[in-house]
């Protein structure tokens, strides 16, 4: 069975001690449950299936039954907070505390690098800015970030990056890239870092606004759409992401480090909800709510 810091999903980790123990003996899912402390023979079964959930304050109980002790009891416990966590906010706290806790142990959550590099826009912009200035400082690559960070958060950001396997060093000291793109990791916490990187984008994209127009390309288009046309212009914008990664890789130089937002999202109700609302005798205040 691989060790709990390789799990993200506490019914998984069950799961498997359940059939690793049944490899060896005959433990049945009865003896489970009740070594746990549960009277229901197949609730810990159902938990696997998830057809029930584990609550929190179970989840010691379940840890103990399954023989974890300190750090590993604690990192099942946070496994099972994460999935309680309701909303971004919570979700993200409780997965930052399972990278400290590994962190303080000498081990690597799965994802906890791709976590953390999606949580500030400095991450992406040192990654593709420090192998183009080679031979440069810190504080040369301050001066170079627009807006303007300092040397240490540079530093900071270096060494992350270094750590992370995503930026390495050569013969010379210069920094560069050890793959030329990179996509979101498919562990669930990821998106949730991924879209405080987007806000962040967003916001440097109001105050890009400001710049010359010789120096960044803003249009938008507003139009209405079926559920059909959406799903269509979804994927055409997926397709362009996709040619412009393409351009943006077929050189190995680089003159300045740009940001492409892709943006689509509704500014109104839909309109065939709101008139069956309206069929069905419901006001425009409780539409409103």
């Amino acid at each position: 069975m691989k060790a709990i810091i390789e799990y993200t999903d506490y019914r998984k980790f069950i799961q498997d001690y359940y059939d690793e123990r049944k490899r060896d003996s005959a433990f049945t899912w009865r003896e489970f449950a009740r070594n746990a402390g549960f009277s229901s023979a197949v609730f810990l079964k159902y938990v696997c299936e998830g057809k029930k959930n584990l609550s929190i304050s179970a989840a010691g109980s379940v840890a103990n039954a399954m023989g974890l002790a300190g750090f590993e009891k604690t990192y099942f416990v946070l496994m099972v907070t994460y999935a309680h966590a309701k909303g971004d906010e919570a979700k993200m706290d409780a997965f930052e505390k399972r990278c400290a806790l590994a962190r303080a142990h000498k081990v690597r959550v799965l994802g906890g690098e791709e976590f953390d590099y999606y949580k500030s826009w400095k991450n992406p912009l040192l990654r593709e800015l420090a192998p183009n200035m080679p031979g440069a400082r810190p504080a040369e690559m301050a001066r170079a970030c627009k807006p303007k960070i300092s040397a240490a958060e540079v530093s900071e950001t270096l060494d992350f990056l270094e750590d992370a396997n995503l930026l390495k060093k050569d013969r010379e000291g210069n920094y560069v890239q050890t793959d030329k793109s990179i996509s979101m990791g498919s562990v669930d916490a990821v998106p949730l870092a991924a879209k405080d990187l987007q806000r962040q984008m967003g916001e440097l994209a109001v105050k890009a606004l400001d710049l010359p127009l010789a120096e960044r390309s803003m249009s938008g288009v507003v139009v209405g759409l079926t559920q059909d046309s959406y799903e269509r212009i979804k994927k055409e914008l997926l397709e362009c992401r996709r040619r412009v990664i393409a351009i943006a890789t077929e050189s190995d130089k680089t003159q300045r480090v740009y940001r492409l937002n892709l943006q689509l999202f509704p500014i109104s109700e839909r309109l065939d909800k709101c008139e069956e609302n309206k069929v069905s005798g419901v006001g425009e205040n409780e539409m409103r709510r």
